[in-house]
């Protein structure tokens, strides 16, 4: 067979390589080209993209938003138990903020026995945060244990501690309620003989102002 002029050749050669280059020529260009809008579909407004803001987070319900006076916290009868020798009335000690924290003590030396006791209330900003300062303040009181009944978790420890001979010992009540903290501390110390009140009257004597201050804070008593 003889064989095609070169310039013939070359024609043949080229011309798929010529057909394919308009093909895509073509559908490049129509690619470029806005898409018609299908039936039945209806474009949205930039405005109508904008859905309403959703919250974030639910918003907070406190049981608690004001500490109650601490000093009438603990009844008359219990104060002069406790404290002999004190003023019933207390003293409220200063508080930057006393919306959310108040503290009141007692105290008094009769004879040589010296007994000491204060109360405070502080308002969390929820339970969750209550619950997570009430842990964190039980482990550095390690050693004591959970007072059944007390808020919506209670624990007490004493310590015994000497100074110069001079034993002084001391008890720690603390509660969670809702989102409100709770704290009591009683402690006592006998100048004559040097000697501490004993374990259990210093902790029952904690753990009774405290179920009476958890009280006045569950009942909304204040003055």
């Amino acid at each position: 067979m003889r064989s095609l002029p070169l310039p013939l050749a070359l024609t043949v050669r080229l011309l798929p390589v010529a057909v394919l280059a308009c093909t895509g020529w073509v559908m490049s260009s129509g690619s470029s080209s806005s898409p018609s809008t299908p039936t039945g579909t209806e474009h949205r407004s930039a405005q109508d993209d904008q859905s309403p803001a959703q919250p974030s987070a639910t918003a907070v319900v406190k049981t608690y938003t004001a500490a109650p006076a601490p000093c009438t916290s603990v009844t008359t009868k219990t104060i002069t138990s406790l404290v002999p020798g004190t003023k019933t009335a207390g003293q409220e000690i200063a508080s930057t903020d006393r919306s959310v924290r108040r503290t009141c003590s007692w105290n008094a030396l009769k004879g040589f026995d010296y007994r000491w006791l204060d109360v405070s209330y502080e308002i969390m900003a929820s339970d969750a945060a209550a619950q997570k300062s009430y842990e964190e303040r039980v482990a550095k009181k390690s050693g004591g244990g959970a007072v059944p009944g007390l808020g919506d978790a209670g624990y007490s420890v004493v310590n015994l501690t000497t100074e110069d001979k001079q034993q002084t010992r001391e008890g720690v009540v603390i509660a969670r309620v809702s989102n409100a903290l709770v704290a009591v501390t009683y402690n006592g110390s006998d100048f004559e003989t040097k000697k501490a009140p004993s374990t259990d009257e210093i902790n029952k004597g904690a753990i009774k102002a405290a179920k009476e201050v958890v009280a006045t804070l569950e009942n909304g008593r204040k003055s």
